[in-house]
């Protein structure tokens, strides 16, 4: 798996567009699996879904929002968070989508133990979490079994703010995290980037 780091203030647009060559190149054998690490400019993304309440007031998020061919309801990608883009081929993988979250969770949670962060999972909700409070939240999406789309762990208090105006993943009531406000201490996207590059490489 080819790691490349985009850096920070990617549109979401661009994320997109490097997600669908590098699907494409998997497809046809002409370029390698990829794990694309960035930040993105601040934006709103949620599932095609009929039920989109979890956006709450649309008009007046302070962001663009774009819907998308992840599962899941509305969250936030911006500065002070890490976005990971593991485009993968599942079909070298048993062609199952649960493990691949799994696999997911399990190197984000290494990660965050790295920083002397607590986290797991929480029975029957994908992401990962410090007791009660959302740490990262994933949603992937697959085309021919080509993964695509993938996490998003707050590391910085930076990232927290623009989750006040939505329902983080439609969970009425749940509080957003950083590992900065976990660990008490600084902590850069990029050197969260390099552990979990070599984890999800693990």
């Amino acid at each position: 798996m080819k790691v490349v780091d985009l850096g920070n203030n990617v549109d979401y647009e661009e994320g997109l567009r490097l997600q669908d060559e590098a699907v494409a190149a998997v497809l046809d054998d002409s370029g390698p699996e990829v794990l694309f690490l960035l930040e993105h400019a601040p934006v709103y993304t949620i599932g095609r879904l009929r039920d989109q309440s979890s956006l709450r007031s649309r008009e007046t998020l302070p962001h663009p929002v774009f819907e998308i061919s992840r599962g899941g309801q509305a969250t936030f990608h911006g500065p002070g968070q890490l976005v990971g883009y593991p485009v993968l081929d599942l079909r070298t993988r048993d062609r199952d989508l649960h493990a691949h979250l799994r696999r997911l969770e399990d190197a984000i949670i290494h990660t965050c133990r790295h920083f002397d962060v607590p986290a797991d999972r929480r029975e029957g909700l994908t992401g990962v979490w410090v007791e009660n409070r959302k740490l990262a939240s994933i949603g992937v999406g697959v085309r021919k079994w080509i993964s695509m789309h993938g996490f998003a762990l707050n590391v910085t208090n930076e990232s927290l703010p623009p989750f006040f105006a939505i329902t983080p993943c439609g969970l009425d009531g749940v509080s957003m995290t950083s590992i900065e406000q976990e660990c008490g201490r600084l902590v850069t996207v990029k050197e969260v980037a390099e552990v979990i590059a070599a984890e999800l490489l693990r």
